[in-house]
């Protein structure tokens, strides 16, 4: 499913944008995230050591704002009955995977976003962290070392480092 996002990104805005911006806009995205970043990088030919940190900041990027404010626009948006049971969806996976992190602390955070599959990843792992009020000051480098190590896996397959 990355890999397509990635390949409609690339087919989307390939000649209209830098390899750089394309490759940002899709690492921003909560469910291609770097995985999909790094694949568009790849694609558009972009050096490894410049694709990463591009995917890196990008996926980074909105993680303090969802830390801060996801509750807060949830709740808002629960107001509107349309958007209240895709709210409670959204909300009740957060809290499942949370589950998980919960019994392992930090380290469960950190695995939630370091393996990269599907439903995992810096956007989850900050939804997770703020519906289970973990501080800002220990979940934001805890899902940043995640980031750094799915990217480190995601650059070893996708440049085909082994």
């Amino acid at each position: 499913m990355t890999q397509s996002i990635a390949e409609f990104f690339v087919d989307l805005f390939g000649d209209k944008l830098s390899g750089n911006v394309v490759a940002f806009l899709v690492s921003l995205l909560p469910v291609s995230e770097l995985r999909g970043g790094m694949i568009v990088a790849k694609i558009m030919g972009l050096p490894l050591l410049r694709a990463f940190i591009i995917c890196f900041i990008a996926n980074m990027l909105p993680v303090p704002f969802i830390l801060l404010f996801i509750r807060r626009v949830f709740k808002l948006l629960k107001k509107n009955y349309r958007m209240e049971k895709i709210i409670h969806k959204i909300e009740d996976r957060g809290i499942e995977k949370g589950e998980k992190v919960k019994k392992y602390s930090l380290f469960g955070l950190f695995l939630l976003v370091a393996i990269p599959l599907p439903g995992t990843g810096a956007w989850t792992g900050a939804l997770v962290a703020a519906l289970l009020d973990l501080r800002m000051k220990h979940s934001l480098p805890v899902i940043a070392a995640g980031v750094l190590f799915a990217g480190a896996i995601m650059s070893a397959i996708i440049y085909g480092i082994f």
